[in-house]
């Protein structure tokens, strides 16, 4: 992972941790002290994020050696050693906070990602983040998410147009309505992607007409999912089935994404694996 582009986020981040200066350890440590230390997994993961962790020590002191031992993507277990650390003490230390941060947030998310894949695996769905992140952390947290087999939705909103019920209720558009009719044959001949989020059957209907890129089903039971997949894939007149791509969207958790699944949809996105953090436990060790 290239991660010259998050200097400047790891920068800010050291800056918020140290303050003016890390007055704890220069007043403990000999400023000439070097230490050696790793960096423990305390639980089983899904490892993501080492070269994060390298370059935030590396920022703050370029004569840090840090060797990684793992790759990201690999599972590790508790115990696990993931990279050997060399360096000024002083410098590992006042790092250790921020490394840790990043790290363990980042496990987390690609540790909890793997486990809907895994879920899922015997379907041919994608399992899809949202933009529910921490501001600032989009796209290491997207990353995470590839990391343990999922699939980055939009990243920024000038990637695709997706209307939510909200731009219909400012906008006065119904999706039945002639009107939106009309927007959306303007935007399909500016050659942009299109996803329109609907909330019941009735609208669904109505949308599958303006032939979409994507239609997301947004908080529909698994039964009404799957009768607006089967309508879906009812022959057109012209006996092919429309190429219209079904997200389901809202309330998908461990324990009915199997469910949702099994309706045929081709993604389901999953807002809890960016949104509900529960960060791997990562340490730092000092040998």
């Amino acid at each position: 992972m290239n991660c010259a582009r998050f200097l400047p986020l790891i920068r800010n981040a050291l800056r918020e941790d140290i303050g003016r200066r890390d007055i704890t350890t220069e007043l403990m440590i000999p400023q000439n002290k070097n230490i050696k230390a790793v960096l423990l997994a305390k639980e089983n993961c899904l490892l993501c994020g080492l070269d994060v962790a390298k370059a935030v020590f590396k920022v703050r002191d370029k004569g840090i050696k840090f060797k990684p031992l793992v790759k990201d993507g690999q599972e590790v277990k508790k115990g696990k050693i993931l990279a050997r650390i060399e360096g000024r003490a002083r410098s590992i230390l006042t790092a250790e906070r921020v490394v840790l941060n990043f790290l363990s947030l980042l496990c987390g998310i690609a540790t909890k990602t793997k486990a809907y894949v895994h879920k899922v695996k015997s379907y041919r769905v994608k399992i899809m983040d949202t933009r529910k992140t921490i501001p600032g952390l989009r796209e290491l947290e997207k990353y995470a998410v590839r990391t343990g087999g999922g699939y980055n939705h939009r990243m920024r909103l000038d990637e695709m147009v997706l209307v939510k019920d909200n731009h219909l209720a400012v906008s006065g558009f119904r999706v039945q309505g002639s009107g939106f009719r009309g927007k959306i044959k303007k935007i399909k001949r500016k050659g942009k992607k299109i996803e329109l989020e609907v909330k019941n059957l009735r609208e669904f209907k109505e949308a599958l007409k303006l032939k979409p890129d994507i239609i997301m089903l947004d908080n529909m039971s698994v039964g009404v999912i799957r009768r607006a997949v089967r309508i879906r894939n009812k022959p057109t007149t012209n006996d092919q089935r429309l190429t219209t791509k079904l997200e389901a969207s809202g309330n998908i958790t461990l324990k009915n994404i199997r469910q949702v699944a099994a309706t045929g949809v081709e993604m389901i996105s999953v807002g809890n694996l960016t949104r509900s953090l529960e960060s791997s436990d990562i340490s730092l060790e000092v040998l």
